[in-house]
C-alpha cells in the first residue's frame, strides 16, 4: 500500500477511537452511571481529561491530516502552489508526533488510574482505600467501598477501555510516524511526478 492510502486507513481508524475516548472520559464524570451531589468526590484522574484532551481533541488533528493525505496533490513544482506530497508526508510525522504525545497522556493517567482505584465513601468519609492495585486481584476488597453503588466496577471498565484504546492510537501514530518516513525519504507510489510525468517526486 501507497504511503498516502496507508496514512487514510490509519486516519479512519483514528477518529471513531478519539470519539469513544471522549465518551469514556465523559462517562467517568457519572460515578456508577449516576450523578453524584459534590464534584469533589470524582476520582481525580477524570479531571486529568486522558480521554477527551489526550486521545480526544489532540488526536483529532493528525486523523484528519491523515485522511487528507490521499488526496493531496503531489506535484509541488512548475507553478503549482502545492506543497508536494513529500512535505505533506514529512508534516504528517509531526501530527503524528502530537499524537503520540495525546494518546501516550491518556495512556498513563489510565493506568494511574487503574493502580489507584477509585475515589469512594467507606461510610465515614471520601477517600481511596486501595493501595498498588491491591484490589485488581482481590474483589472481597470492593466491599470497602459502600458508595457511589457499582463505582469499582464502573471506572475499572472505563479507564480499562481508555488505556486499550489510547494504546492502540500510540502503535497507530508510531506506524504512521514511519510510513510519513518513508513517504518523505522514497515519494508516494501514486504520485504523478514533476510537470505530469510518471513516477514518484
Amino acid at each position: 500500500m501507497c504511503s498516502g492510502g496507508c496514512a487514510k486507513c490509519l486516519g479512519i481508524t483514528l477518529i471513531p477511537l478519539a470519539v469513544l475516548c471522549t465518551l469514556a472520559n465523559i462517562l467517568l464524570f457519572f460515578p456508577g452511571g449516576k450523578v453524584i451531589n459534590s464534584n469533589e468526590n470524582i476520582t481525580d484522574e477524570v479531571w486529568y481529561f486522558g480521554g477527551m484532551l489526550g486521545s480526544g481533541v489532540l488526536m483529532i488533528f493528525p486523523a484528519l491530516v491523515f485522511l487528507g493525505l490521499k488526496n493531496n496533490d503531489c506535484c509541488g513544482c512548475c507553478g503549482n502552489e502545492s506543497c508536494g506530497k513529500r512535505f505533506a508526508m514529512f508534516t504528517s510525522i509531526i501530527f503524528a508526533a502530537v499524537g503520540l504525545l495525546g494518546a501516550g497522556y491518556c495512556f498513563i493517567v489510565s493506568a494511574v488510574a487503574l493502580n489507584r482505584g477509585p475515589k469512594c465513601n467507606n461510610d465515614i468519609t471520601w477517600g481511596y482505600p486501595f493501595e498498588n492495585g491491591n484490589y485488581l486481584s482481590n474483589t472481597t476488597m470492593w466491599a470497602l467501598c459502600k458508595s457511589p453503588e457499582n463505582i469499582i466496577p464502573w471506572n475499572l471498565t472505563l479507564f480499562s477501555l481508555l488505556l486499550i484504546m489510547s494504546g492502540i492510537q500510540v502503535v497507530l501514530c508510531a506506524i504512521q510516524v514511519v510510513n510519513g518516513l518513508i513517504g518523505t525519504i522514497c515519494g508516494d507510489c501514486t504520485c504523478c511526478g514533476c510537470c505530469g510525468g510518471n513516477g514518484a517526486i
